[in-house]
């Protein structure tokens, strides 16, 4: 994989390296992953052309390249009353990974959603289906407290942290004046000069049984890359 597709950034590459790294440490595929696989197959059959101008529908019917899916992707609480706790924060996650990755990328050879999207409109002629508002309904509501789930808002691990933020500098075409470029010593040294992981707007300290680690708000992500865009060389000031 590494000499056909030299470049570590080409998203062909990425799609296959993540697959990989779920298939050495997951036992269980959750609807979460179907993106990934779906471009996989998809770039596995162009590749068969481009490579050997070879059509895989000849072989394979249409319908069995596409990965359905037949039910609804689990929860975090439903993945966390699922599985004991440190295999449901690994589970998360992952596909809080996945996610990141997937809006930074925003490539259908890295990962190819399929999402429905409902809109509401007052013509009824333009409607897919009919939903009645009632205004007089006795029951009422109100939000006491807004409670939010970490693993729902910091969704950055330190090694997509520093993907997204290399994947960033190479779009931006940002060099760094810094010869081993941004890694996790880096991105070490900026937490500990901006003393992230002591706010929690920008780092959550999770710690679950004898795991111990922290995850990163896009706050922190926001402000890393702002830093490094206006000031490349801070590296070497620090």
């Amino acid at each position: 994989m590494k000499k056909i597709y030299s470049d570590d950034s080409t998203r062909i590459r990425l799609n296959l390296e993540r697959i990989i790294e779920l298939r050495n440490i997951s036992t269980h595929y959750e609807l979460k992953y179907a993106p990934l696989f779906q471009a996989c197959v998809l770039n596995y059959i162009n590749e068969l052309q481009r490579f050997h101008s070879k059509d895989v529908t000849e072989a394979i019917s249409q319908n069995f390249l596409t990965i359905s899916a037949t039910y609804e992707p689990l929860s975090n609480e439903q993945i966390r009353l699922k599985y004991p706790s440190e295999i449901a924060e690994k589970f998360i996650q992952q596909a809080n990974d996945i996610d990141v990755l997937v809006a930074e990328y925003n490539s259908d050879k890295f990962a190819i959603g399929v999402k429905q999207n409902l809109y509401i409109t007052k013509k009824k002629s333009e409607a897919d289906f009919t939903v009645t508002i009632a205004n007089q309904s006795p029951s009422q509501v109100a939000i006491v407290k807004d409670l939010k789930d970490p693993s729902e808002t910091h969704k950055y691990s330190y090694e997509n942290v520093i993907s997204v933020v290399v994947d960033r500098l190479n779009k931006n075409n940002i060099k760094l004046n810094y010869k081993p470029a941004f890694n996790q010593y880096v991105l070490t040294l900026i937490i500990d000069f901006y003393s992230i992981k002591s706010d929690e707007k920008y780092a959550y300290y999770h710690k679950i049984g004898k795991s111990e680690h922290y995850t990163i708000h896009n706050n922190s992500l926001i402000l890393l890359f702002q830093k490094l865009k206006k000031t490349p060389d801070i590296l070497l000031r620090a």
